[in-house]
This record gives structure tokens, sequence and C-alpha cells, in this order.
């Protein structure tokens, strides 16, 4: 599907899901371009005086998919390899995500190309905040609402948030999710994506009829969705996690990690790299290591057609976004009866929900309870795979498939209905 994104490699695995999805569900031409394509995509210059007096240049983005059923959301990356491709596929994913959970929005994403590590607390603050002044005119609480993703965290949020009130001359707590308790966030908004992943795992194994005590995991990516599936799966499953890693090592440990020293140890020292515990192991041969549950939760397409095949794992959870390739999948496939998948768009969509809490607690100006809030996002959890199995059993298809055509279809649902503006 060509346009503006083609040449990204990100864009074009989300453009070759969905067109494998649009055959598989009959959607007429004229509809798939304005089903796949943005409505809305901004690129802005980031003008930065350095600490030392020099001034830098950074670009950032925001793609906003569509706002057919209510505002977009989506989070903020800062990353020095984020493109405006990557952040139209990330943006698309999440609308399939949020329709899937049936929550009121379009996806949307963004944030800067910039390495946060290489910058002091001073330059990140004020590059925050003059993205965010440059965004004032594309987001709202009503228009697109930003949260944290890679690279920013509460923070950062905190600063987006003051920037846009400072604009709008009083509070607006709504603009983002994510943000400190204090100012209206809600606590275990950073840990909800991976406490939904685990409920997920769980919901999973017991589908398969599998006792969770006694399973092995892997996971890949050990930041602030791996680190608390790893502590979920450890301590709350009573698994052994056998190999866990982030981008400067990789570790194997057949007895079992103590994860609750790696989260620790990253706490204090940023990375995984000199943690004692575990035998260094090669990236490659990482994401084949033998286990029960195997957790991709760091970045797109590490799953791909040269290792798709060697997976030694029965349930594949996909706590990153876009893990898996669509010519990995077609393996996977083939491999139904060995390899469970909890696809991305529903494995990880536990943050969005958590978010959504947030941003109507703040609306409403009345919040709930952390037990309020878990249990709504259990029910949501579970509501969208009961309905992801059903499909995949009543059409005979991956459940990937089963998830992604519920989503499309809600969101296509919705654009009929409200017509095309003249």
């Amino acid at each position: 599907m060509e346009g503006f994104y083609s040449p990204d490699p990100v864009f074009r695995m989300a453009a070759r899901q969905f067109e494998l999805l649009a055959d598989h569900l009959e959607i007429p031409q004229q509809f798939r371009q304005r089903l796949i394509q943005p409505k809305r995509a901004v690129t802005v210059s980031l003008p930065l005086e350095r600490d030392d007096g020099r001034v830098e240049v950074f670009h950032g983005y925001r793609v906003q998919h569509h706002l057919s059923i209510g505002p977009t959301k989506g989070g903020t990356r800062f990353s020095p390899v984020l493109t405006i491709g990557e952040s139209a596929a990330l943006a698309v994913w999440m609308s399939w995500k949020c329709a899937l959970v049936g929550l009121p929005y379009g996806g949307a994403k963004g944030g800067v190309s910039v390495d946060p590590n290489l910058l002091s607390p001073g330059e990140l603050e004020k590059l925050a905040r003059r993205y965010m002044q440059e965004m004032i005119p594309f987001v709202g609480p009503r228009t697109d609402i930003m949260g944290p993703d890679m690279g920013t965290n509460a923070q950062v949020m905190a600063w987006f948030m003051d920037t846009y009130s400072m604009h709008a001359g009083h509070a607006v707590p709504e603009i983002v999710t994510g943000k400190p308790v204090s100012i209206g966030g809600v606590s275990g908004r950073r840990e909800s994506t991976g406490r939904g992943a685990v409920f997920l795992i769980e919901r999973a194994l017991d589908h398969l009829k599998i006792k969770p005590s006694g399973c092995t995991a892997v996971v890949q990516g050990f930041g602030n969705v791996g680190s608390v599936v790893a502590c979920g799966l450890a301590y709350k499953s009573g698994m052994k996690v056998t190999g866990i890693s982030d981008h400067t090592v990789c570790l194997y440990d057949p007895a079992g990690f103590d994860v609750a020293a790696a989260d620790r140890h990253v706490t204090q020292h940023r990375t995984l790299k000199d943690f004692p515990q575990g035998e260094r192991i090669p990236a490659d041969d990482f994401l084949t290591l033998p286990c029960d549950i195997l957790v991709p939760a760091a970045i797109e397409r590490v799953i791909h057609a040269s290792n798709a095949s060697r997976l030694r794992c029965r349930i594949l959870a996909e706590a990153a976004n876009g893990p898996t390739t669509p010519e990995a999948d077609e393996i996977l496939d083939k491999r139904w009866d060995e390899v469970f998948v909890i696809p991305d768009i529903l494995c990880n969509a536990g943050g969005v929900i958590v978010s959504y809490f947030e941003w109507v607690q703040d609306l409403q100006n009345f919040f709930w309870t952390d037990i309020e809030m878990t249990d709504r996002l259990f029910r949501i959890l579970d509501a969208a795979f009961s309905a992801t199995i059903k499909r995949s059993k009543e059409r005979r298809v991956s459940t990937r498939t089963a998830a992604m055509a519920i989503g499309v279809e809600r969101v296509l649902t919705a654009k009929r209905d409200r017509g095309l503006f003249p």
C-alpha cells in the first residue's frame, strides 16, 4: 500500500498486516486507504540550548490515526531511532487496540528523535516543554491525549501538563495520562501494562489447562513493562524466570533469576549490564531459549522469518508493540498447536485501559480506589480475551487475526455510520 509512510519498514509491516486482514474480512478497496492512512501527521523542529551553550535542533513528531470514535490516544516516545513512519505504525496499532477493548479512542503516537540518556535533567525538561509547546495547536483533552512511552516517564508528563496548562490559563490534568498522582495521575499506571500482560498470561494458561507453578518464562526487555511482567510471573504466578535481557546484555539461568534483585540493580544502575547472576548469551539466541512463556517486551520486529520456526515456548505473550513480522506470523500459524499467541494489541492493552481510567477521572474530578481500577482493568481484558478466543475458534483463524478483525471491524463500522464529510 503506497503512501507517505511507505518507505518506513515498521509502517510497511503494519500496512502488510492490515492488507492481509482486509482480504480476510473482504473489505472493499474503497474503504482500505481510509482505514489505514493516518488522519493527521505533524513534524516540528525543536531547537535546544545545551548546558554548554550550543544550540542543537531535534525533530519531533505526532501522528493521529483516526478520530471517528473519539479523541486519539497514544504514547510519546523519546528515542534516537524514532521516525514519523514508526509513529504512524504505532498509531495504527493503537487504533485497533483501543477498538478491541472497547475504548472511545483512535490511536496516536509521537515523540522526539533523541537519546534522553544523553541529556541533562535540565535539557530534558526544556526539550519536553518545547515539544508540548509546538504540539498545542494539534492536541487537547477532546482531540489527542498523550501518555508516557519509551524514554519518557511521569515527570515528563508533568512538564507536558504544566506547559499546556500555562497556555490555557488553568490546570488541565486531562491533557496527559501517566502523570504523578499529586497532579491528577493514578497509582499503578506505570505498572498497568505489565500487570495486564501477567493477567492475560494466566488466562492463557487456564485456557490451555496448564498450571502456572513449575512453568518457566523468558522476558526480553527489562524496562517499565518487562520488569513488571517478570516480577508478576515470579512472585504472583509462581514461575521461574530463566531469561532476562535489555539492550546491553542477555542473561540466562535455568535455576531462575532473583527478579527483585535484578529490578533493584536496574533502578540503581539503569541497565542489566553488570548484574552478577546468569550466563551471558548472544542476543540472537535469546528468543529461542526453551521456556513455557516467551515475553518480547522491548522493540518491534524481533520475531521474524529467521527465528520463528525455532521458538521453543508454549505461549508467546507480546508485551511489546509489533514484535512479530507478517512473515513470522505465517510460520507461527502453522505451529498453532505448539505456540499460543497473545497478540500485542491485546497483551499490552492494560496501559491504555488504565490511561483511559485516568482521563475519565480527571474529566470528572472524581477518583476511584485502586481496587476499583484493578477490577475494571481485569474485567475489560477478560472480555477482550474471551471475544478473541471465540472469534478464533468460530472462524478458524489465528488469535492475531481474530483480535485485529474485531478492532478493524469496529473502526470500519464507526466510519460507515458517520459517513464521509464532503
